[in-house]
């Protein structure tokens, strides 16, 4: 068996698990970033799901790492999932591989290119936004001179960072929430030209398909107009009531 059917058959096997423990991760997160109020063994508990889901991400990079042969070229090679492995709020991303997977029947795609990077894009924004949201407000909340007080201060923030609009009512104020506002300025600009690109692609293919069916209907058109007259003068001709020949 060689190495890429080895790594296949990691990756295949371990995609559903590895999206329930993204999503373990993120509630867990969720829970001990909102929920306050809890007593410190929960909170604790929550705590111990994070770190748990995320060694898990580590064993997962390492395996792959391992199983794919290709030593200090995996890190340059799959730099997403380097970033991702340091970054482990962005591992609900996964949820699109899955989503793909799902949306396949019998190898073939359901929903057309264009769609899908549409789909993938809003769903990526989503979780983008949401997880943005809960790490910008575990950093901003009883900062000196913030001005992000709730969690739906963060939400709005994040919405209005994500489609970069920026209105500039709400700025974090630390290091690290300024840093998480810089990575998702980032994403924002990359799915907004992700899914512009994908439309306005659309939009010359639909195009593009109207100009040929029409031009192809009317050289239809007139080959037929030529064919009916050429059959008209035959027959004409072979009645006697046809033009003399000279």
């Amino acid at each position: 068996m060689t190495a890429d059917s080895r790594l296949i058959r990691w990756e295949r096997r371990t995609e559903v698990p590895l999206v329930i423990a993204s999503l373990a991760y993120l509630s867990g997160y969720a829970v001990h970033v909102l929920a306050t109020g809890l007593p410190d063994v929960w909170r604790d508990l929550c705590l111990a799901v994070t770190f748990a889901a995320w060694a898990l991400f580590a064993v997962d990079y390492a395996v792959r790492w391992r199983l794919g042969g290709e030593g200090r070229r995996f890190v340059r090679r799959h730099w997403l999932d380097t970033l991702v492995v340091l970054l482990p709020l962005l591992r609900p991303l996964r949820i699109v591989r899955l989503y793909e997977a799902v949306l396949r029947r019998r190898g073939e795609p359901r929903l057309s290119l264009h769609a899908r990077v549409i789909v993938y894009a809003g769903v990526s924004t989503v979780l983008l936004g949401f997880a943005g949201a809960l790490a910008v407000y575990a950093q901003e909340r009883g900062a000196e001179g913030t001005e992000m007080h709730t969690f739906g201060d963060a939400a709005w923030w994040a919405c209005s960072t994500l489609s970069t609009v920026g209105y500039g009512d709400i700025v974090p104020v630390t290091a690290m929430g300024r840093f998480i506002a810089v990575g998702l300025m980032a994403c924002g600009l990359a799915l907004l030209g992700a899914v512009t690109g994908s439309f306005s692609s659309w939009l010359i293919q639909i195009f593009s398909t109207e100009g040929g069916g029409a031009g192809e209907r009317e050289a239809g058109g007139t080959a037929g107009g030529g064919s009916e007259r050429k059959a008209r003068g035959t027959a004409g001709g072979a009645d006697g009531t046809g033009p003399p020949e000279s």
